[in-house]
């Protein structure tokens, strides 16, 4: 299993084409999406043009979501096949809510904590996070808000200019990043460059509300209005509306972070790790033909 694309990842696959071992390969971050983020459309293509060419050359290319799938279909990769991820729903739960922790944020009970979690940089779209929160507390002036970043970045210290009033907790893990988590009630998720976002499934098994555009790991676990609400990908009034709606009621996001948190405590890793050894064996079967590709020089 070859994970990066990277030259650990391109001297791997050499040594197993000259040895006639078949690969299965994972894609992970998208890569070319980031180059146009920079400004590097020209990066963009060649690194398109080596990613396909790297994963042709594999027997197998797993991908986490049917939106990537699709994606890479669109730019011909071959011999696509969908590795999903899971979540530790033990350790991301809602009955590590902590109000002392709340406190320090400066908030009640029955206050609304809107969080993020992940890295800051310019390609996840933290501007929205701005102005969705701005939109919030324009519609809800008689509610008590506050936004909190969990993550940093090269993008932190902008994002502290421009929204003087956030909490920054900087990076946590563990039973800290769980604790974040569940102390947590709206989850705002702006990203439009993920093959996945693992921390859709680690919001909804903490039982939050999640907000996030119609695609990868949010397409595939939240159904509108149930469990969770969709915007299609770069509509940010869209995005910014299902935020309002979903405060709109305290019953509606009461029973969003309900079934958020059964829908994610059901996808575990034991399944995933079992489909991922079946994908192997499957591979590994002698009878499995290598890629009609030239060998890597």
């Amino acid at each position: 299993m070859i994970a990066t694309e990277g030259p650990l990842g391109l001297s791997a696959l050499r040594a197993a084409r000259r040895l006639g071992i078949n690969v299965v390969s994972g894609f992970h971050t998208n890569f070319q999406q980031y180059s146009n983020k920079y400004g590097l459309s020209l990066l963009s293509r060649l690194v398109t043009h080596y990613l396909r060419w790297f994963h042709n050359r594999s027997s197998l290319t797993l991908v986490p979501s049917a939106s990537q799938r699709l994606e890479l279909e669109r730019r011909h990769f071959e011999r696509l096949g969908m590795l999903s991820r899971g979540v530790d729903s033990q350790l991301l739960h809602p009955a590590k809510r902590n109000s002392g922790l709340r406190e320090s944020w400066g908030l009640a009970n029955d206050d609304i904590a809107v969080l993020h979690v992940g890295r800051l940089a310019q390609e996840k779209n933290l501007g929205l996070l701005k102005r969705c929160f701005e939109a919030l507390q324009t519609t809800y002036p008689q509610r008590r808000l506050r936004l909190i970043i969990v993550g940093d970045g090269p993008q932190r210290a902008p994002l502290e200019r421009d929204l003087p009033d956030a909490v920054f907790c900087g990076t946590q893990r563990g039973e800290e990043l769980a604790r974040h988590y569940a102390s947590g009630d709206l989850f705002l998720f702006p990203s439009l460059t993920e093959t996945f976002g693992n921390v859709v499934l680690e919001a909804m098994a903490s039982g939050l509300g999640v907000v996030a555009y119609d695609q990868a790991a949010a397409s595939q676990h939240i159904r509108h209005g149930y469990n969770g609400v969709l915007a299609m990908p770069g509509d940010e009034g869209a995005f910014c509306d299902a935020a309002i709606w979903l405060l709109e009621e305290r019953e509606t996001l009461r029973r969003a972070r309900l079934n958020a948190r059964q829908h994610a405590s059901r996808q575990g890793w034991p399944a995933i790790i079992e489909q991922f050894e079946t994908q192997l064996r499957s591979v590994c079967d002698e009878n499995f033909a290598l890629p009609n590709q030239p060998y890597v020089r």
